[in-house]
C-alpha cells in the first residue's frame, strides 16, 4: 500500500496527457507520468516518491510502437522490458534488458520508466548511448527530437511537463557486434556491481557502464584510450581507469575498490572479445 492517495487519469492522446500535466501543475499539485508504475510503488512506499495525480500514458499509441521506420528502429517508451526482449529488434538492448530485475518485474517495467527513473542503475539506457539514438520528447512546447548524448547527462534532462515517447536508433548500430556483461556479488537477480554494454562500429569499440558510478555513462576519453591498439592492453586499461567519472560507488553491493577490480577484469574481457589485445 502507498502512504498517499492520488487521482488517476488515462488520456487517449499525448496532447491530452501534456495538457493534464500542465493543468494540475498550475493547480499546485504533483502530477506524475505513469507507464509501468514499479518505481512509484517501490519508492513511494519508503517516502522517496510522491504524486497526487497520476497520468497513465501506457496505452497511448505513439508510446507503444516497435518496428522500423525507414533506416531507423523506433521503440515506444511504454514497451515493457519483456516486450523488448521478445521482439528482439535490437539484440544488445534485448540482452541488457533481459538481466534487469526478475522476469515478473520485467513484465511491468517499461523502457521509458527505466531510463527516466530515480533508481540510478537505469541499464536500458546503455545501448542507446552507444548508438547515438534520438529521443522523441513531447511537452508544452510540442514535439522535439534530441540526440541522447546531448540530452542525457547522468539523467535524461526533461523539462517540467515533458515526457519521453519514442527512441529511434539507426540500423547500422543495431547490426554491430556487441557484448553485454552484468556482474553481481549476490543472487542472480540482485542489483549489479557493474553492467558493461559495448559494440564495435567502424573498427572502434564503444562502451557504457551502469553500477560503477551513481549514474549510467559513456566516456569518450575511456573509449579513446582503449582504442589505441598499438598500446599494450594492460597499459590501455590502467590509463582508461584514470579517466572514470567520480565518485565510484561504495555501498552494500560492493566497495569502490572491489568495483574497480571487477572493472579491470571486464575491460580485459572486452578487449579479448573484440580481438583488440
Amino acid at each position: 500500500m502507498l502512504p498517499f492517495n492520488f487521482d488517476y487519469y488515462r488520456p487517449k492522446t499525448l496532447t491530452e496527457a501534456v495538457e493534464l500535466f500542465q493543468y494540475f501543475q498550475h493547480q499546485g499539485k504533483h502530477p506524475y507520468f505513469f507507464s509501468g508504475g514499479t518505481e512509484l510503488i517501490t519508492l513511494g512506499r519508503i517516502d522517496l516518491s510522491y504524486a497526487d495525480v497520476v497520468i497513465d500514458i501506457k496505452e497511448i499509441a505513439e508510446c507503444k510502437v516497435m518496428g522500423y521506420d525507414g533506416n531507423y528502429l523506433v521503440l515506444g517508451s511504454t514497451l515493457t522490458l519483456t516486450q523488448i526482449e521478445e521482439g528482439n529488434y535490437y539484440p544488445l538492448l534485448s540482452k541488457t534488458s533481459s538481466e534487469i530485475a526478475d522476469h515478473t518485474a520485467r513484465g511491468k517495467i517499461t523502457l521509458g520508466g527505466n531510463i527516466c527513473g530515480q533508481i540510478f542503475y537505469r541499464e536500458a539506457v546503455l545501448p542507446f548511448l552507444l548508438a547515438d539514438s534520438q529521443m522523441v520528447i513531447v511537452g508544452p512546447e510540442g514535439v522535439k527530437v534530441e540526440y541522447i548524448n546531448a540530452i542525457f547527462q547522468q539523467t535524461l534532462q526533461l523539462k517540467g511537463g515533458e515526457v519521453l515517447t519514442q527512441i529511434a536508433t539507426e540500423k547500422k548500430y543495431i547490426d554491430a557486434p556487441f557484448i553485454s556483461i552484468k556482474r553481481r556479488q549476490q543472487w542472480e537477480t540482485g542489483y549489479p556491481l557493474i553492467t558493461l554494454a559495448a559494440l564495435k562500429i567502424d573498427g572502434e569499440i564503444r562502451l557504457a557502464f551502469s553500477g560503477l558510478c551513481p549514474f549510467p555513462f559513456r566516456s569518450s576519453e575511456v573509449e579513446g584510450i582503449l582504442n589505441q591498439t598499438d598500446v599494450p592492453a594492460e597499459t590501455r586499461i590502467m590509463r582508461a581507469m584514470e579517466f572514470l567519472p567520480q565518485p565510484i560507488l561504495h555501498d552494500i553491493e560492493g566497495s569502490d575498490k572491489y568495483r574497480l577490480f571487477v572493472l579491470k577484469n571486464l575491460l580485459h574481457e572486452l578487449l579479448e572479445t573484440f580481438n583488440s589485445y
